[in-house]
């Protein structure tokens, strides 16, 4: 076990499986206190019991209003402050749009998207002046996915909430980022058409969770920029 996140305190939704799954075991390590966010209760608790006791529950549903609004206080009430948000909690939608289901677009977009998670957290991080927001996004984010139109759609607003966001709060000492990986082995390839992921698994397209927790971490560690480098930015200097 490593000490670069010694007494963080990170909250990581979806947290039940799957890419931050593997990121809570990688913080851990660093030695951070996790707070592991998900509806699914029964394998939190199994989970938390695995992973150690700085590894906590909390049970949110993040399309419930109600419980949604608790998951903040909970934390604070827990562990008095919280250092480092990953909004990872998503969905995965694919197929033709002329077929698809306006009403399940709108979950996948909202879960997807985090703008209210990140809402809700980030006034505490700007008035303890510092912190971290990371959001698992895409390739998807980046390139058009044909076959995939709303999720492509959800990780494309990510990526233009998380850079403006990024501007709008990095001179307050909070950092935003977002991870882009291709397809992970997680649970949200359950609804890929089997050919498509036996064809992905063959050539080697698809990435483990593990990778992408050491990236989230490499980005937690990387040394902040300090009010030089937001002034040399803002007259064009390298």
């Amino acid at each position: 076990m490593s000490d670069e996140l010694n007494g963080k305190v990170v909250a990581i939704t979806g947290a039940a499986s799957g890419i931050v799954l593997a990121s809570a075991r990688t913080l851990l390590n660093a030695g951070a206190t996790v707070f592991l966010v998900d509806r699914a209760e029964d394998r939190l608790a199994r989970l938390c019991a695995e992973l150690g006791p700085r590894a906590r529950t909390l049970v949110v549903d993040l399309l419930n209003p109600t419980s949604f609004a608790a998951m903040l206080p909970a934390i604070l009430d827990k562990a008095g402050y919280l250092d480092i948000f990953h909004a990872n909690a998503g969905a995965y939608l694919g197929g033709p749009v002329v077929e698809g289901d306006p009403d399940v677009w709108d979950c996948v977009l909202n879960v997807n998207t985090a703008f209210r998670s990140i809402h809700t957290v980030l006034p505490h991080l700007v008035e303890r002046g510092s912190g971290d927001i990371i959001v698992t996004s895409s390739i998807a984010g980046i390139v058009p996915v044909v076959w995939e139109s709303i999720y492509t759609a959800s990780k494309f607003a990510v990526q233009a909430f998380v850079h403006t966001v990024r501007r709008e709060v990095a001179k307050r000492g909070i950092r935003v980022g977002a991870v882009c990986p291709g397809p992970v082995v997680t649970a949200l390839l359950d609804d890929w058409p089997k050919a498509k992921l036996e064809d992905a698994l063959a050539d080697g397209s698809l990435m483990q969770p593990v990778k992408v927790a050491e990236a989230v971490l490499f980005m937690l560690t990387h040394p902040r920029a300090g009010p030089a480098d937001f002034d040399q930015r803002r007259r064009g200097q390298p």
